[in-house]
């Protein structure tokens, strides 16, 4: 297994990681669709990454980071594909990203989540996320959580 950095040939499965996630626990929100669309306008262009997992030559996991503003970033649209969960694939991507953020000097990481997802939630807790307030306007509908990794 190796994380690769975003590539164009690679957002078909950025998608379809998201959405198989998405629609088994919640429902693909419009913000969703256009993100998951049309990664490098929202996510590369503007600042942000996007890292996979691949596993021989298919793509088993991905993680975002999309620029809310200098420094600050937000570590979106994790997914691990179904047959690959439970193998702690998902941790050792979370850890390779927070290295990448600090190793890029950026101040934090925001997560927007569910308290339905008690196990993604013990994840951000254990790499040190906090509980923040969620501001009433939160991108997300199945938002009622939103967490931050102080960086520095």
């Amino acid at each position: 297994m190796e994380i690769i950095s975003f590539e164009p040939k690679y957002s078909r499965d950025f998608k379809d990681l998201n959405i198989e996630w998405l629609e088994k626990f919640f429902w693909v929100e419009p913000h969703d669709e256009e993100v998951l669309g049309k990664p490098e306008k929202y996510i590369i262009e503007p600042g942000g990454q996007i890292f996979f997992v691949k596993n021989n030559d298919q793509i088993i996991s991905c993680v975002a980071l999309m620029k809310i503003d200098d420094g600050i970033f937000e570590l979106t649209k994790m997914a691990v594909s179904p047959d690959h969960r439970g193998k702690q694939i998902g941790q050792k991507l979370m850890k390779f990203t927070i290295n990448f953020a600090r190793d890029q000097d950026w101040q934090e990481l925001i997560i927007y989540s569910s308290r339905k997802l008690e196990n993604a939630l013990h994840i951000y807790r254990k790499f040190g996320f906090i509980e923040i307030p969620i501001e009433e306007n939160n991108p997300y509908a199945r938002g009622d959580i939103k967490m931050k990794l102080s960086l520095s």
